[in-house]
């Protein structure tokens, strides 16, 4: 009965031991086919994912963004095109400077001289008179264009010159002489002429006011009769409120081509004729 029983034991622990080496060799393959650096992929591929659906969100919300502005873009470009043919209408009405050849003046002044010698007419009234006054003259005038010469930048010292070249300059005046020659135009336009509400609607309310400006501003004592233009007008192309515009206006006023000026808060840039 002992030996059977110790047979019995012998072959119970045989098995477990088999089936013990089954289990182990299953979990062995099963490490095989998923080692433990799979795991560190998936997390991996786990935040690419995550990131890509954040970007996703991010293009979703801008093309919200954008879809809610078209609206807005398509009621300022109808506000712009109103804009535009207002400014066109306006300028259909806006006189040129006119000059007047010299068949004008000499039938000018045959009319009166005719109008005495026909029976029934008297002499022209003098407000009928078409009378241009030197003031009309010189403010319609176009402002002259008064160029530096390269013996004069030269002649400047080499710290005021720096870097501006002869181009760069005369294009700066070119500028000026535009700003100059867009506010005698404003300034010369016979408003009183023009419907009231075409300026209205044509002008933006502070365009009304830099235009009232500008006339007080030419009737003062030392701005009349001359070409001037405001700090503000400095827009470009040539000449920039930067570090070269001031250094060309410093040079400018240094050659005496420029005088500045304060009126009430505007810096007034009046064009000079050079000194010979």
């Amino acid at each position: 009965m002992d030996v059977k029983q110790a047979g019995s034991s012998l072959d119970s622990l045989i098995s477990s031991f088999n089936t013990r080496i089954a289990e182990l060799q299953e979990l062995v393959i099963a490490r095989n086919m998923y080692p433990a650096s799979s795991v560190t992929d998936l997390k991996a591929v786990d935040a690419a994912l995550k990131a890509m659906e954040l970007q996703v969100q991010a293009i979703k919300d801008r093309l919200r963004e954008e879809t809610l502005a078209i609206p807005k873009a398509k009621k300022l470009i109808e506000a712009s095109l109103r804009q535009q043919k207002k400014l066109q209408s306006m300028s259909v009405h806006v006189p040129e400077r006119t000059t007047f050849s010299n068949l004008e003046i000499n039938n000018r002044s045959i009319l009166p001289e005719a109008s005495n010698q026909l029976p029934g007419f008297g002499p022209l009234k003098p407000e009928e008179e078409p009378v241009v006054t030197h003031k009309e003259k010189k403010g319609r005038s176009s402002p002259p264009l008064w160029h530096i010469t390269s013996a004069e930048l030269d002649s400047l010292s080499s710290y005021m010159r720096g870097r501006l070249t002869l181009d760069k300059v005369n294009a700066a005046i070119n500028d000026m002489a535009a700003y100059a020659d867009s506010n005698s135009q404003l300034i010369a336009a016979p408003k009183k002429k023009l419907a009231e509400n075409l300026w209205e609607k044509a002008l933006l309310p502070h365009e009304l006011l830099h235009d009232k400006e500008l006339r007080d501003i030419a009737m003062t004592e030392s701005i009349k009769g001359k070409h001037f233009f405001l700090e503000t007008d400095i827009k470009g192309p040539s000449l920039k409120l930067d570090n070269t515009g001031k250094a060309i206006l410093t040079v400018l006023r240094h050659l005496g081509r420029i005088s500045e000026t304060r009126i009430g808060h505007h810096r007034v840039i009046i064009l000079l004729k050079p000194q010979t």
